[in-house]
């Protein structure tokens, strides 16, 4: 029998039923077909990193390095170009 593979959307649904602790880890996994390990793995995961959803300021930063980076290799790029221009263009 192979693993069955659930899509993102189906292992948030299921580990925030299991945060809400509305029902059981042994309701749901009965509810989902899933072993009770496995909604307090994705439960684990759920809550572990539930923060990064409001951290907006890491994603700003990463963009901030990210355009410095292209800008950077934009510049190597129209250097080298124009030095082709030139050396490809002795006689203009």
């Amino acid at each position: 029998m192979g693993r069955k593979k659930h899509t993102a959307e189906f292992k948030a649904r299921v580990a925030l039923e299991a945060a809400k602790e509305i029902k059981t880890l042994n309701e749901l996994a009965s509810q989902y077909g899933i072993h009770p390990g496995q909604i307090s793995q994705w439960k684990k995961q759920l809550l572990e990193s539930i923060a990064g959803v409001f951290n907006t300021q890491k994603k700003t930063v990463d963009h901030t390095k990210k355009f410095d980076e292209l800008y950077r290799q934009i510049g190597e790029v129209t250097v080298e170009r124009d030095w082709l221009k030139k050396k490809l263009n002795p006689y203009p």
